[in-house]
């Protein structure tokens, strides 16, 4: 088939624009295709419309070499030899997967696909999913899918900020269907030098989904040992050293805020025809369950929050990244605006305006480190804290950023281990 580019990338959001600038980077002529005109403005204009290391050197780069081009319309990706998609892949409030983005896409491109091309599946998506998009291209355009055209799932597994690192070290996991898909798609990532690793679409499928169930699973333990310590007056952090220290089978993590777009949702593409129905909604309500549980902790130790200023460090779901979403700090703020406080928000990432350091903590009587970004977890940032908030304030630190060991502790206090730390 005679193609305009070699590759079109639908979704250019976080996954699919730094994965459309690799491809660009390596010589391939690139189609990025995106509705959102916010996005689109920023790339034709040579910005980045999100903070990922490295990308804005690379966007500079190809878009001067004239190898990456940007469209509004699903339809122009069907120019390309290969086509990949990276869809928001959301489910229903009541556990349902919700197939209308890819079944969106899938309407404007059939028209136009040709006998040759490829389409990969790229985001998280419920098991089943690819083998349904075959079938959706055989049903309408009587496709032989492994012949006529190749489908596979090649899941994006990369963590925010790790883009460039990750691309050319991660395996790369590719499912297809038929008799040649997973060759083909194969062949295209193949150009970022990392390890491919065929398997069945449906086995792909479960690999990514299953990643982050793990991860999501992994920090709800903590979270809930967290929990169970206020209850019986025990320090979480003394128990994770007992529990993990010069123990061949220990290694539990920190507890914190566990949230992002992937870990929130995709346990429900397990859940919905889940063999242990409520297992993984009782991980979720556990991370789900700690915003709260810091509220009630804040509440038991100051009384009533109405008319109290509260300082929140941290708008990202996680650190050194500007991400805002599904972030449980967002969930924090509102359950503090229930409790009539008076809530100042800081975070030195995020896109949108909130308050320096200085004004954030000033005259405040509660501090949470919501997000445990670098900037946040320093002496100096200590320093401000105790110099501007006020002399009893408590400061709510799940993520125990300054290695003193307690999640609720006075601000004096918190300085005074941490400068006895620092001597010992």
């Amino acid at each position: 088939m005679n193609s305009s580019y070699d590759v079109a990338i639908i979704g250019t959001g976080r996954v699919g624009l730094p994965l459309a600038l690799a491809f660009a980077d390596r010589g391939l002529k690139v189609l990025g295709v995106d509705h959102d005109p916010h996005i689109l403005e920023a790339v034709r204009a040579g910005r980045m419309p999100f903070e990922e290391p490295g990308a804005l050197e690379v966007l500079e780069r190809v878009s001067a070499a004239g190898s990456i081009a940007w469209s509004d319309r699903v339809a122009d990706a069907a120019a390309a030899r290969h086509v990949v998609t990276t869809l928001g892949t959301p489910s229903f409030s009541h556990i349902e997967i919700d197939l209308s983005q890819i079944r969106s896409v899938l309407d404007e491109l059939l028209p136009h696909l040709q006998a040759g091309q490829s389409l990969t599946l790229r985001s998280t998506i419920a098991p089943r999913t690819t083998e349904f998009v075959a079938g959706y291209l055989a049903k309408h355009r009587d496709f032989v899918v492994g012949q006529d055209i190749f489908v596979a799932h090649a899941p994006e597994r990369i963590a925010a900020g790790k883009f460039f690192d990750e691309i050319v070290s991660l395996p790369c996991i590719v499912g297809g269907v038929g008799e040649r898909s997973g060759e083909v798609v194969g062949e295209l990532f193949s150009i970022f030098g990392a390890r491919i690793v065929q398997t069945t679409p449906v086995q792909a499928e479960l690999a990514k989904i299953w990643t982050n169930i793990l991860r999501y699973a992994t920090f709800a333990l903590p979270n809930l040992l967290m929990m169970d310590c206020e209850q019986y007056d025990a320090n979480v952090f003394v128990v994770f050293e007992l529990i993990n220290r010069d123990y061949p089978r220990g290694g539990m993590a920190q507890p914190g805020f566990t949230a992002g777009t992937c870990l929130r949702k995709d346990f429900a593409f397990s859940e919905e025809r889940s063999n242990a129905p409520g297992m993984l909604l009782a991980v979720s309500r556990v991370n789900e369950s700690v915003p709260l549980f810091l509220v009630e902790g804040m509440k038991r130790r100051l009384g009533s929050l109405s008319g109290v200023k509260v300082a929140v460090l941290g708008l990202a779901f996680k650190s050194a990244t500007d991400d805002e979403r599904d972030s449980l700090a967002h969930k924090l703020v509102r359950l503090l605006e229930r409790e009539l406080a008076d809530v100042a928000i800081h975070d030195p990432w995020v896109v949108g305006p909130t308050l320096s350091l200085a004004d954030a903590v000033a005259d405040a009587a509660a501090v949470v480190v919501a997000t445990n970004h670098p900037e946040f977890c320093t002496a100096e940032a200590l320093q401000a804290i105790a110099a501007g908030a006020r002399e009893d304030a408590l400061v709510v630190d799940p993520w125990d950023c300054w290695d003193a060991g307690q999640v609720f502790a006075y601000a004096a206090e918190l300085t005074a281990l941490t400068a006895l730390a620092e001597t010992v």
